[in-house]
């Protein structure tokens, strides 16, 4: 099955915010095959509650992107309890160098991720389904992130 591209409005706002960011605009059209496909996944298996393509674009890729410059020169990141892939796949798409692992527990997220992985061609995240804390891998990244996972404290005591 086929994903819809990602509406007009949606795709101008994605080009002016790269452009703002400072971002290649090159990622444009990966980010905008990912943004479509977790766009039609989120219409069965509510993924994320933001449901507006222009929304998604400012709250998702743009706000993700926006740390891009911190993992500039990073080999591994961990991103936990990434939900869709935020802010793991738009780091891996913009930061080829960068191995992001993708923790999160919920099945079907897991599921999406690992299709969008796969639709993107990007082979430079995995996707690791798991409760954070059973994820035994110590020393394994240099950096973690997480976004809407939890109180700052609480997020250094898991990572």
């Amino acid at each position: 099955m086929s994903t819809p591209p990602l509406p007009a409005d949606a795709r101008a706002d994605l080009d002016a915010g790269l452009a703002a960011l400072g971002v290649d605009a090159a990622l444009a059209e990966p980010l905008a095959r990912y943004l479509a496909l977790m766009l039609r996944w989120n219409a069965t298996y509510n993924l994320t509650a933001i449901r507006d393509p222009r929304e998604m674009v400012t709250k998702h890729l743009l706000d993700s992107l926006a740390m891009a410059p911190a993992v500039r020169g990073l080999a591994t990141l961990a991103d936990l309890g990434t939900g869709p892939g935020l802010p793991g796949i738009p780091l891996a798409i913009a930061t080829p160098g960068l191995r992001v692992t993708l923790v999160e527990s919920a099945g079907k997220k897991a599921r999406f991720m690992r299709e969008a992985l796969r639709t993107l061609g990007l082979g430079n995240a995995e996707v690791a389904e798991s409760r954070i804390e059973a994820l035994d891998r110590p020393g394994a990244y240099q950096a973690i992130t997480a976004r809407a996972l939890a109180t700052l404290p609480q997020i250094l005591a898991l990572g």
